[in-house]
């Protein structure tokens, strides 16, 4: 399995990633459309993020995205953890902790000083693995406002 970061021509195959993670996730809902603009802004510009693949071959069996902002607070890059996803024939193998731990070197290696990342507030398997990844609950709470 290989670790590296997606390229146009896998969009199509992180489509079918996103629908399987939109379908669990209640703020959310899966359209090839959109969510291919969203994959090729990334993927054309890396000031916006990265976007972390694990594949064999020609299949993809997860990704998470990487996404750059500056921090007032921290005077500093940060980065923004969205979309992690691992096929659910390989959830258990340990992808999952392979993709994190290369996100948070690559942030690393990009000047963030910190990672934010948001989940479902009942994804209690989601919480702990984090957690075990050195991630904290934080006092924060969010707000969100769809602007159309």
């Amino acid at each position: 399995m290989n670790i590296t970061t997606a390229q146009v021509e896998d969009i199509p195959k992180l489509c079918i990633l996103l629908e399987t993670l939109f379908l669990q996730e209640s703020e959310f809902a899966p359209n090839r459309k959109i969510q291919s603009e969203g994959l090729l802004r990334i993927i054309s510009d890396a000031s916006i993020g990265d976007i972390i693949v694990a594949k064999d071959l020609s299949t993809i069996f997860g990704m998470v995205n990487l996404l750059y902002t500056a921090s007032t607070a921290l005077g500093a890059r940060v980065g923004i953890i969205e979309d992690m996803i691992v096929s659910p024939e390989v959830r258990g193998s340990g992808l999952g902790s392979k993709l994190v731990e290369y996100c948070i070197e690559l942030a690393k290696q990009k000047g963030c000083k910190r990672i934010t990342l948001l989940t479902d507030s009942d994804n209690y398997g989601a919480h702990r693995f984090y957690q075990n990844h050195g991630f904290e609950r934080s006092s924060m709470v969010v707000f969100r406002k769809i602007i159309q």
